[in-house]
């Protein structure tokens, strides 16, 4: 398994934060307000961010023709059907709730990676997916309930997070020969295009002025999330191994579990506590160091 170096971890550690602090954001944003016009706003504001950012990081901005239906596919996998699923579901599940089934994009991800694009996984890989999911299961205890309600937003939660791991996937191995920055910009562009026709056409007469706390979470996703998080979580899925990389964000629905029941009042049980250790074991399964890679740092640095 690849060490973590220490940009990879500080991203991680910053990703981890900015994502989990943002489902209970979403959650306050769409209420009162139309979905795909609060996500909308949200990128509109946020592409100059990127813009900024890259000019001041002095990346550039092209990609060459040939590439353009590459960048649809991975547009349309990790961009398009996630905003627009998500934050659908969003609007008739609990934050946390929603998390936690948007985050089930790391079991999926591993299965599409062993079983299409031949990823060879390790047995420590694999408990490290059995972990999840049985912590996923946990939190989804005391809802199964109150989802058989709500069918429609618990399956497009699960198809945002079926077509995010494809997503992953796919940029993973992505031939475009260009900075993960730049192919994070001319997504979140072409998804802002989307978001745009969409809201326009099935949100147009419900359109209104946010509220304050409406306007502080589309500043708080253009800023946090479209202005950095994305592009982080775009490198990190390039420059790991696509189990390590989307295992290692798991501790993201343990926050916005969490921190939703501190803001929104939802509801905590002991299967969210035993979850957090899963969610844990999760982790450490995919990101420490192997044994045999211990001893091979050890003698590297023994004179």
């Amino acid at each position: 398994m690849q060490k973590l170096s220490a940009k990879q971890l500080w991203l991680l550690i910053s990703l981890t934060l900015v994502w989990g602090l943002n489902w209970p954001v979403m959650k306050l944003g769409v209420t009162g307000m139309p979905p795909l016009l609060f996500r909308t706003l949200s990128m509109w504001l946020g592409i100059p961010v990127l813009v900024i950012a890259m000019l001041w990081l002095k990346i550039p901005f092209k990609i060459e023709r040939k590439d353009w239906r590459e960048l649809l596919l991975l547009s349309a996998t990790n961009m398009f059907v996630w905003h627009v699923c998500i934050i659908l579901a969003i609007q008739s599940l609990s934050s946390g709730r929603a998390a936690i089934l948007g985050y089930t994009m790391p079991i999926f991800s591993a299965i599409l990676g062993a079983v299409y694009f031949k990823s060879v996984m390790t047995a420590r890989q694999w408990l490290g997916v059995a972990a999840a999911a049985i912590g996923v299961s946990l939190l989804l205890w005391h809802e199964m309930t109150g989802l058989s309600g709500r069918p429609l937003g618990v399956a497009l939660a699960l198809i945002a997070a079926a077509t995010w791991a494809l997503g992953t996937q796919l940029l993973r191995r992505t031939k475009i020969e260009v900075p993960t920055m730049t192919i994070s910009f001319w997504m979140t562009v072409l998804a802002c295009a989307v978001m745009s026709t969409l809201t326009f056409i099935f949100e147009r007469s419900s359109w209104a002025m946010p509220s304050s706390t409406s306007w502080w979470s589309i500043v708080y996703n253009a800023v946090m999330v479209f202005g950095f998080a994305h592009a982080a979580w775009f490198y990190l899925a390039r420059s790991l191994p696509p189990v390590a990389s989307t295992l290692s964000v798991m501790l993201i629905p343990i926050l916005g579990v969490f921190i939703g029941a501190y803001w929104l009042n939802e509801v905590l049980h002991w299967q969210d506590w035993a979850a957090v250790v899963l969610m844990v074991v999760a982790i450490g399964s995919v990101l420490a160091p192997s044994r045999a890679q211990t001893k091979s740092n050890s003698s590297a640095v023994k004179p």
